[in-house]
């Protein structure tokens, strides 16, 4: 009887290895290597079409790739303009976020002005899609439902149907005959993920699947998963928050700049046109600890409110804690409100808020962070037609930040008339002299917190 060949594949980058090693030698992390049987498989085209020749790039036509349009902007947006015939789109996030929620408004979208869509199924039976359908009102004859796991089934099915777009739901439950191992192992999603990759290409049909994350936030299954496809995004946010950020992480036709914000709806996904609107609905007039950031999600600017309250511990020693906001950053602007502005806060316990569930990760959230715990701890309040933006050094600094005029512009536009910038980015600023605003341009923490408590 034949021994049974193994190897030792990285489920982080997907090297491999003829025996096990504690500590991967391509990405150089521990424990990561997994046995699989080693099988040798034959690359064969999907299609009938003669294998292309080398030709020169000017002679590359481009015109045949017209973008599909999906019919919910905020995917078209973050996508560049619409899907490119023929790419391999990998969309992950936490369970239950609304992944599949976002693809079938995207499928049905298609299906109504573009032509059918092949919907595979792997975890869910048809009913259940068809129910989820019906809650969503997405009914249409061109939505096929497929519901399998084999591959070589799928492709075929593809194949003869032709469809405008096809949806896999989800990567880690496809298998392919010519891997024995269970579905959802670093070697089947990898395998799998390169049969669609090589079936998108050859026949030009666009290609989504939907991936599980691990408990770290990542994609399951090798980091090699995310150097296959075309487009990789995620879709963020809190359960208990309506608001859904959906972010492109790598875009071969795009940029990776761009995000689409939704709220979660009784009838699914809404898109959010104007999300600082909703974001500022419930702001409370003259409280101390409020202020309102002029933040940067990807290239399009949101004004966020930023809360902060301030007490004396009943403890020995006191609290600090932030939701939306680096727990670390926190720690180090209150140090640089005591040390260098001379606030005592030693004995304070300190809580920051992003309100409406964001994670606020750019550093020009500092200055607003800081002038809140300022106004909490001295209970007095900010006007509420400011805006504070700047990033904050360790020996009190305000620091340049981009892209200030788009902040203020979006500022501007919903009613805002008073500025805290660093003072770096005042001289640039043409909407200083233009739109009639009261912009201060602060050096320093200090100079801020003087602009402000009047």
């Amino acid at each position: 009887m034949s021994k049974v060949k193994t190897k030792f594949v990285c489920q982080e980058c997907g090297a491999e290895s003829s025996k096990w090693l504690g500590r991967c030698p391509g990405c150089g992390e521990w424990n990561t290597l997994v046995e699989e049987v080693a099988v040798k498989k034959s690359e064969t085209r999907l299609t009938a079409a003669p294998a292309p020749k080398p030709q020169p790039i000017t002679m590359v036509d481009t015109s045949a790739m017209p973008r599909l349009l999906t019919g919910v902007g905020e995917f078209d947006r973050v996508l560049g303009g619409g899907i490119v015939p023929g790419a391999l789109i990998l969309i992950g996030g936490d369970p239950g976020i609304g992944k599949s929620t976002l693809l079938l408004q995207v499928a049905a979208g298609i299906a109504d002005k573009q032509g059918p869509v092949l919907y595979i199924t792997g975890e869910e039976s048809a009913a259940q899609v068809k129910i989820r359908a019906e809650r969503l009102g997405k009914i249409s004859n061109n939505l096929l439902i497929f519901t399998e796991n084999n591959l070589e089934t799928i492709v075929l099915e593809a194949l003869h149907h032709k469809p405008a777009l096809v949806i896999i739901d989800s990567i880690q439950t496809m298998y392919s005959p010519d891997i024995p191992s269970a579905p959802g192992s670093v070697g089947q999603v990898r395998e799998s993920t390169g049969k669609l990759m090589r079936f998108a290409k050859e026949s030009g049909i666009p290609t989504a699947i939907i991936g599980h994350v691990t408990k770290e936030g990542n994609i399951a299954g090798p980091r090699l998963l995310e150097h296959m496809v075309d487009v990789v995004l995620y879709f963020e946010g809190e359960r208990s928050y309506a608001f859904r950020v959906l972010r492109a992480i790598k875009n071969r036709f795009g940029s990776t700049n761009e995000s689409g914000i939704f709220s979660m709806e009784e009838h699914g996904l809404a898109e959010v046109s104007n999300p600082s609107g909703l974001l500022l609905a419930e702001r409370p007039q003259g409280a101390p600890g409020s202020v309102v950031l002029a933040y940067m999600e990807g290239v399009r600017p949101l004004l966020i409110e930023i809360q902060a309250l301030v007490s004396t511990t009943c403890f020995g020693m006191p609290r600090r804690m932030a939701a939306g906001f680096d727990y670390n950053r926190l720690i180090l602007l209150m140090a640089v409100l005591e040390k260098r502005v001379g606030l005592m806060l030693a004995n304070q316990d300190a809580y920051v808020n992003a309100v409406g569930g964001f994670k606020i990760a750019e550093p020009a959230a500092d200055l607003s962070v800081a002038l809140a715990i300022a106004s909490s701890f001295r209970s007095t309040a900010i006007d509420s037609l400011t805006v504070v933006m700047g990033e904050v050094g360790l020996t009190g600094e305000v620091r340049m930040i981009s892209r200030a005029e788009a902040r203020i512009a979006e500022a501007a536009a919903l009613g805002f008339k008073r500025f805290v910038i660093p003072a770096g980015n005042f001289p640039g600023l043409k909407l200083a002299r233009t739109a009639g605003l009261d912009i201060i341009g602060a050096a320093s923490v200090s100079e801020a917190m003087e602009a402000v408590f009047i």
